[in-house]
């Protein structure tokens, strides 16, 4: 999973903050103008009339399509209310209070619990919600970097693993909630680029999670060392470890898509485009089966805009920006989809691609007054380098250089300067 976007999430849908942040939408608000507001939601990130109308609530396709064309307006605060929540539009940019989703958690909200000394279900809980305040942190703001906190806080419930005599009554309980400790910190050194650390924490969390028997969360390591394998450049090692769980066990169908997207990422990689596509297509329709029982509950995320996002990569990687772009516009839009500055930042190059001055130039303002917020390693190595590329392209017009060299002293930044 770019940034999550605790402040623009929870509700029914996220537009792309290239759009939200852009003129026309910043205008649009300002004067309260929803004809253009819905426009722009359309045209700009591809959200159908009938998807905006589910996500406000209370309000049909056909009076969107009015409201569009002129014939009707809408005045009345509370249906104003609506579609800032529905949209993710901040209470802000339409003259309201601020809305309730946009309050996120922050540390001092959420200090760590202690790691007590208790043997049983006590210890096992602690742990739980040690995992708990740490993804809240997260997901707070653009993300608030956790790495350090969840690798010592690890550190302590393994020395107790190792050294203590847990209630045998909760010994499996007490490992299953330390594999998801364990997994949170590997994936947030892998985030953090601290390759070999995650490596070797996600490593540990295998080892636990096949201990207690818990192969919910064995599933997710697993996932996530394939990815990690992927982004270190070992494509192959991505596309085995995801056949073999696809030939080797039987998955609910949402565990089955994300390791289809797993071996079509490797496929890209490994310049096996047609199959890569084949496997993305098998993975979306997954998703058109219903949600089981047997879910795991960490497959929430797995969805077709997500599923999108990954193909749209690989699909920006090969150069294949024409393809990408609807992708990237269409993963942006939901709030399901997390991490959103990988997301624009593989945008961004796509439209630098594909020469398309206009298009790039308000996805890089767009970015400019979050860099600095970003706390990803891997999207802040990502933007930094396709501004540094996009600076030399020939006929990039001299402004939107300019925008991508702010962008490029935003992201190498000394993140302690207030």
């Amino acid at each position: 999973m770019d940034e999550r976007e605790a402040r623009r999430g929870g509700y029914p849908l996220t537009i792309p903050d290239a759009l939200l942040r852009s003129d026309a939408m910043r205008r649009a608000c300002a004067v309260r103008d929803f004809g253009e507001i819905f426009r722009l939601v359309n045209r700009r990130s591809g959200t159908s009339l009938t998807a905006m109308a589910a996500a406000i609530g209370r309000i049909s396709p056909s009076r969107i399509s009015d409201v569009i064309h002129g014939a009707r307006g809408i005045r009345r605060e509370h249906v104003i209310e609506r579609i800032a929540d529905g949209l993710g539009i901040p209470g802000e940019m339409l003259g309201l209070p601020p809305r309730p989703w946009e309050s996120a958690p922050t540390a001092a909200d959420n200090p760590l619990p202690e790691l007590n000394d208790e043997r049983g279900d006590a210890f096992a809980e602690s742990i739980r919600e040690t995992s708990r305040t740490l993804i809240a942190l997260d997901n707070a703001l653009n993300g608030l970097p956790i790495a350090d906190l969840a690798a010592r806080a690890f550190k302590v419930v393994n020395r107790r693993l190792g050294k203590g005599v847990p209630d045998p009554r909760y010994e499996r309980d007490i490992q299953a909630a330390a594999a998801e400790l364990a997994e949170i910190a590997g994936w947030a050194l892998f985030d953090a680029e601290e390759h070999e650390a995650a490596e070797r924490f996600n490593q540990r969390a295998l080892f636990l999670a096949r201990l207690s028997g818990d192969r919910s969360i064995e599933l997710l390591i697993l996932q996530n060392m394939g990815m990690h394998a992927g982004w270190l450049g070992r494509p192959r090692e991505e596309v085995s470890a995801a056949r073999a769980l696809l030939e080797g066990r039987r998955l609910s169908p949402r565990v089955e898509a994300i390791f289809h997207t797993r071996e079509g990422r490797g496929l890209y990689a490994l310049g096996q485009s047609k199959q890569g596509a084949a496997a993305f297509n098998r993975a979306r329709s997954l998703l058109g089966e219903s949600a089981r029982a047997d879910d795991p509950a960490w497959t929430w995320w797995i969805t077709a805009p997500e599923i999108d996002g990954h193909e749209a990569c690989e699909l920006h990687k090969t150069g294949d920006w024409r393809r990408a772009i609807p992708l990237l516009l269409h993963s942006q839009g939901h709030p399901s989809v997390g991490y959103k500055s990988l997301y624009s930042a593989r945008l961004l190059g796509s439209y630098l691609q594909g020469g398309a001055w206009r298009e790039a130039e308000e996805v890089a303002e767009a970015i400019v007054p979050v860099a600095p917020e970003i706390t990803s390693v891997r999207a802040l190595n990502l933007l930094g380098g396709v501004a540094r590329t996009g600076k030399a392209l020939p006929g990039a017009p001299s402004r939107l250089r300019d925008t991508l060299d702010a962008i490029d002293t935003a992201v190498g930044a000394d993140p302690y300067a207030l």
